[in-house]
């Protein structure tokens, strides 16, 4: 049956916490996309199809042509960055983009400048800005965030918004009795408690008023009971966490392959050098924590070493990321993998991979937006999993284990569009085709 789903009219505003490297490549991305001088490759919303009915059928259609979806043409852009410099002149610093592309879409990234943003240096040790909101608690600042998005919307003409964390990697920090409920938290708010970080109060402000909320880093933020439970109030979606770009992609391809196959795992040695300002950041150890706990997880969901101790139990997984100013954004991973096979024989793997994270994690921005934007027309509402095929350490209900085999996640993803608009969900069993032509003969 076919979901009510809400026509995407008038204009969406996508607003980003944090237009540095990552959010700067997204915005120039769509805006040369929309003027035809480049492709929004890696996108799934713009350049992917999704499979209908039986396989003898071939339909195939665009899913931007599936699902009603907000146009490229449709979107706006807003944000909040600790420094001063509008979107064109952060994207010249990020140094990710060719200058001839940055030039072409010049006007339209000049004429983003950032909201002053919600900052604390205790977070984000590495960093200090200028462009900060000042006020007596942190329940003000949240206000202030609620008051920066209504202004926006109503200057914009926007009929919708969305928010995509697109910050820096906080340090780490566990759930406490000030996270557990939205009395706790807005009272933690009011005394302006320690253990509120800067993206929860972003995450606070955008569910408060119903604005769907990703977050992008690996930080603890709306994956809180507080959160949860003030996205179901409101009837706002909710996904993260941890946009899956380089290293931890080639996992969820290699490592699903290699469990399928049952093949033994005794090691996985990863280690990186980036040189951006995510790279700066996670240099220092208690940022650097948030990532790890992040990258190292992904692993043993994919192999669950309990049920097949034989193959995984031993496994020694480690994970290294190293600052490294002359590499910029184009990061550079090495995976050792040290695997065995029949009666035990050992093999290895190795991975060199020559990525650009901003590049692989800009179209990643594009269709988590449009993708929230769609599940809060459809009036799907909490935690987003069919989201999962985006993130490194998929938001769950409690409880319940995350899914880390992308090919898994994509079979979630495309069946959930197919369940929203009516279509019968694919389980790949291919069976009937077969029995049918035994039938005819």
């Amino acid at each position: 049956m076919k979901q009510h789903i809400q026509p995407a009219e008038g204009k969406l505003g996508i607003l980003i916490p944090g237009l540095g490297a990552v959010a700067t490549t997204f915005i120039a991305g769509v805006e040369a996309v929309k003027k035809g001088i480049a492709k929004p490759i890696g996108s799934l919303t713009q350049m992917g199809n999704i499979r209908i009915g039986k396989r003898t059928e071939n339909r195939n259609p665009a899913i931007n042509e599936f699902v009603p979806l907000a146009q490229l043409n449709d979107i706006v852009f807003g944000g909040w960055d600790l420094y001063e410099d509008n979107v064109y002149e952060s994207a010249l610093n990020a140094k990710v983009l060719e200058l001839p592309l940055l030039h072409s879409v010049k006007e339209e990234l000049e004429s983003i400048k950032p909201m002053k943003a919600v900052f604390d240096q205790s977070y984000v040790a590495n960093l200090d800005g200028v462009n900060i909101k000042k006020a007596a608690t942190k329940y003000e600042l949240a206000m202030e965030l609620i008051a920066d998005m209504e202004q926006f919307k109503l200057v914009n003409n926007c009929s919708r918004l969305v928010m995509v964390w697109c910050g820096s990697t906080e340090k780490y920090i566990e759930q406490t009795a000030v996270h557990n409920s939205v009395k706790s938290f807005e009272q933690g708010l009011k005394d302006n408690d320690d253990l509120i970080a800067p993206s929860m109060i972003y995450a606070y402000a955008a569910l408060k008023i119903g604005v769907p909320f990703a977050n992008g880093a690996p930080n603890l933020t709306c994956d809180i009971p507080a959160l949860i439970e003030l996205a179901k109030e409101t009837h706002t979606p909710i996904c993260g966490k941890d946009f899956k770009t380089g290293q931890t992609l080639m996992k969820t391809i290699v490592a699903p392959g290699l469990h399928a196959r049952a093949l033994g795992v005794s090691g996985w040695f990863s280690t990186n050098i980036l040189g951006n300002r995510d790279g700066y950041v996670l240099d220092n150890p208690a940022n650097f924590k948030t990532k790890e706990v992040s990258k190292l997880s992904v692993l043993d969901e994919i192999f669950k070493p309990e049920l097949n101790p034989e193959l995984y139990g031993d496994m020694y997984h480690k994970v290294r990321i190293n600052y490294y100013p002359p590499r910029g954004d184009n990061k550079e991973s090495w995976d050792n993998i040290d695997i065995f096979g029949w009666l035990g024989y050992p093999m290895q793997i190795k991975i060199n991979f020559l990525c650009r994270d901003s590049i692989l994690a800009a179209p990643i921005v594009l269709d988590l937006a449009l993708f929230m934007d769609l599940a809060k027309r459809a009036e799907m509402s909490g935690i987003q999993e069919w989201l999962s095929f985006y993130l490194k350490s998929p938001q769950t209900l409690e409880g319940l284990p995350p899914e880390h085999d992308i090919f898994k996640q994509l079979i979630k993803l495309q069946n959930t569009l197919r369940h929203m608009m009516g279509e019968d969900l694919i389980t790949h069993l291919g069976l009937d085709y077969y029995q049918e032509l035994v039938d005819s003969m």
